[in-house]
């Protein structure tokens, strides 16, 4: 029997900045275990004035006020321990369920940074309204988008000769992935490199389209479900996710060429496992039925993923 965990953003469960095998457990579950989760956005340059009308939860000024900044700039929950995962297995985390949680997002344009920053060297900061009834966020210039909530950030503990590594840059063992498509219903298949894996969530986003091109999405507290389950010994060397309709390949790199080809090369392989193909006809179905997108191009390392139907491989 699966047991359901509740695991709120507070001073007891939030890690800032860093992902490393040294940040100690703040809950251990059971393989097929689900997990109720909260995770907050914003350090204090982020956040809104008193006179804005936006609540600001006392958890997350708690946060702010208790628990040491890393080398990034965000707010990871766990991490959490998953009993009987050890090095060479695969974690599969579902996500069941992801909610907007306040009624505010916002939006970073910082000097340096960015995919333009000779174009837009001013740093601009915008606070905007999020309506959860109705599921929108509504800009400051009046137009209205549907919201798409996803966590930016979902990761395991890195391997054992990366003693701390910054949230900004992803990898192989996930962190901030920043891939629109992992909403409800996705799900993230990830390597794991330490006893635990040690499963950390956060970098809540309202809304984000590829490339994350001026450096933010519309940045939020989330909530939300995952189920965790552990997969022995399958060895995989790198991320990748599956949608009901659709697989996905991910890749990051400082150039932006290798990350694709490396993503490329993995749906190579993917299609071949899953569609018992040989490797010519991978490669021409991922050539024809399968599209690259760059993911983002604001983390150091740029992203890079891959989606081909599922229908394309008859499963």
């Amino acid at each position: 029997m699966s047991t359901h965990h509740k695991l709120p953003a507070n001073t007891l469960s939030v890690h800032r900045g860093v992902f490393g095998a040294q940040i100690s457990p703040v809950l251990t579950i059971h393989s097929g275990d689900t997990v109720e989760v909260s995770t907050l956005s914003g350090n204090d340059n982020d956040l809104p004035d008193k006179d804005s009308g936006f609540i600001v939860s006392a958890e997350h000024t708690d946060v702010l006020a208790k628990v040491p900044r890393g080398e990034g700039p965000h707010f990871m929950t766990g991490p959490i321990a998953v009993a009987g995962a050890m090095p060479g297995d695969e974690l599969v985390v579902e996500i069941v369920s992801v909610e907007l949680a306040q009624d505010w997002g916002w939006n970073l344009i910082l000097p340096s940074h960015g995919t333009l920053p000779e174009d837009f060297p001013q740093k601009r900061l915008l606070h905007v309204a999020i309506d959860r009834k109705r599921g929108v966020v509504k800009m400051p210039w009046g137009l209205e988008l549907p919201a798409t909530p996803f966590f930016g950030i979902i990761g395991v503990a890195p391997q054992p000769t990366h003693a701390r590594l910054t949230s900004d840059i992803p990898g192989t063992f996930g962190g901030n992935i920043d891939n629109k498509h992992l909403v409800a219903g996705a799900t993230l298949h990830l390597p794991v490199f330490n006893p635990g894996a040690l499963l950390s969530i956060g970098d809540g986003h309202a809304l984000q389209g590829d490339g994350e091109v001026c450096l933010t999405a519309i940045e939020t507290n989330l909530h939300g479900t995952i189920r965790i389950t552990v997969t022995k010994n399958t060895g995989l060397k790198s991320p990748w996710a599956e949608t009901p309709t659709h697989v996905i390949t991910m890749a990051f790199d400082l150039d932006l060429d290798t990350a694709a080809r490396s993503a490329v090369r993995d749906m190579v392989r993917l299609a071949r496992s899953l569609g018992n193909l040989s490797p010519a006809d991978a490669y021409t179905l991922t050539s024809i039925a399968a599209d690259v997108h760059v993911t983002q191009l604001v983390n150091v390392h740029k992203g890079v993923h891959v989606t081909l139907a599922k229908s394309a491989l008859r499963i």
